[in-house]
């Protein structure tokens, strides 16, 4: 992703507040199937390691790209360092997000009936997948699906969910309730009597 993230900008950004919008993608990075355009991070409070091309958001943080959303206590975004004058590195220019990471209370939204929720998350830019670890629930309507460790393609919308366990009537396996769709019922219970 192509970023805003110079000396001069997190030092304006931090003076300013603390959101602050990730440039336009160089390459497709989402955070959701129909994401697009920049990463907007806010959060109580931002501290900036610019030598390391690592921004750190506490309090309330929150990723937002078009519909999709990342929610944590604290998040830390990771961008790529740019070589300085003859190949240094260090020098506090960086470039494209790597990735960002969510500690506490991580939520991660989609669409307003598709939410997951984790202990920790990881999104990886380069694969455009949202990892979520710990106690994992992902909500569609009224379907839940329980497990430990749930990998996301953002591009796609497939997933892969998994547990602490295996084998049957054993504790932490991955788990799923599914509801029946009321549409179809509704549709049943509207035909004229005798309709075939």
């Amino acid at each position: 992703m192509k970023s805003l993230f110079t000396s001069t900008v997190l030092v304006l950004a931090l003076a300013a507040g603390t959101a602050l919008t990730l440039g336009a993608p160089a390459r497709a990075q989402r955070l959701g199937p129909h994401s697009d355009g920049p990463i907007d991070i806010t959060a109580d409070e931002l501290e900036v390691q610019n030598k390391a091309c690592i921004s750190i958001w506490r309090g309330k943080a929150e990723a937002l790209q078009g519909t999709a959303r990342v929610r944590a206590d604290v998040m830390k975004a990771f961008m790529e360092p740019k070589p300085g004058k003859a190949g240094a590195t260090g020098t506090g220019a960086c470039g494209d997000l790597i990735r960002i990471e969510a500690d506490g209370s991580v939520y991660y939204l989609t669409d307003k009936d598709q939410r997951a929720r984790g202990d920790h998350g990881v999104y990886e830019a380069s694969s455009d997948t949202v990892t979520l670890t710990g106690d994992v629930v992902a909500v569609q309507g009224q379907n839940v699906l329980r497990g430990t460790r749930m990998v996301f393609n953002t591009q796609t919308g497939e997933g892969h969910l998994t547990g602490n366990a295996a084998g049957r009537n054993t504790a932490e396996r991955p788990r799923g309730v599914f509801y029946p769709s009321k549409k179809k019922d509704q549709a049943q219970q509207q035909q004229p009597s005798g309709a075939q």
